[in-house]
């Protein structure tokens, strides 16, 4: 097991009570952008507590879970059935998934990239185990075309998550995508908590610790009100609150 797969065994219980993980308008987005579109098989790709792929009971048969963490798998387990639902789990990466090209209709991976090591190898692992004319659905978080408030985002990010490897932009999406024999639609801009996550909350869901909440909030502190408007972050009585910015990918393997 790895780091990220170690420290994700330790958090895996506050992932099911998170209100960024549990509820989220970009998920809305989606089901509104497939509308009655209808699935046998959905593969939920470093599910953590498997929000995502459970938003899809009522319109899928069948859903496979992904993570490499033992305690997250639990964690989907266990909230399948606290909803009635069944869930098949199954310990992987997502640069590595165990199945056989063309698997599953649809293919879902939310809040996870930008842990990769290869997001590249991921979107090809991805395409590969989706059937032909399927959607891969990806949402993450969103890097900023500002240099400055990208610098500070993936400065306080790494604090937040030492595993966090980068937020990216949509320019790096494209980067990515282009070439892969997928089309794709970019939604970028989107907030997966728009009312605003305090930095105390955001610490205490990761288990940051003081120490590095503390350089968070320095951090902040020290930053222009553009820079920070720039990654979604405003001021209430003197905290600081998250909007969590996003990006949905919606990419398609041709029929």
């Amino acid at each position: 097991m790895n780091l990220s797969s170690q420290r994700f065994d330790t958090i895996a219980s506050n992932y099911v009570t998170s209100e960024v993980h549990g509820v989220s308008p970009t998920i809305a987005r989606l089901h509104e952008v497939l509308g009655d579109e209808r699935f046998e098989s959905v593969l939920d790709v470093a599910c953590g507590a498997g929000h995502f792929g459970l938003s899809f009971s009522g319109r899928a048969e069948h859903l496979t879970a992904v993570d490499p963490s033992p305690r997250m798998r639990d964690a989907v387990r266990a909230l399948a059935a606290e909803r009635q639902l069944t869930v098949d789990t199954v310990d992987a990466r997502a640069e590595a998934l165990p199945f056989p090209d063309g698997t599953f209709d649809v293919t879902l991976c939310r809040l996870a990239a930008h842990h990769f090591t290869d997001v590249a190898k991921a979107i090809s692992e991805m395409n590969r185990v989706t059937r032909p004319g399927g959607p891969i659905a990806i949402i993450d978080l969103q890097g900023s075309d500002d240099p400055a408030a990208d610098a500070l985002n993936h400065e306080i990010e790494l604090l937040h998550d030492p595993t966090h490897v980068r937020s990216y932009r949509e320019s790096d999406w494209k980067e990515s995508l282009v070439g892969s024999g997928l089309s794709f639609e970019l939604h970028s801009g989107q907030l997966e908590f728009p009312g605003g996550l305090s930095v105390a909350r955001w610490c205490e869901i990761s288990v940051s610790g003081a120490e590095a909440e503390a350089k968070i909030r320095s951090l902040l502190k020290g930053a222009s009100p553009t820079t920070l408007s720039a990654i979604g972050i405003h001021t209430h009585d003197d905290e600081y609150y998250l909007s969590i910015r996003s990006i949905l990918i919606i990419a398609r393997k041709p029929p």
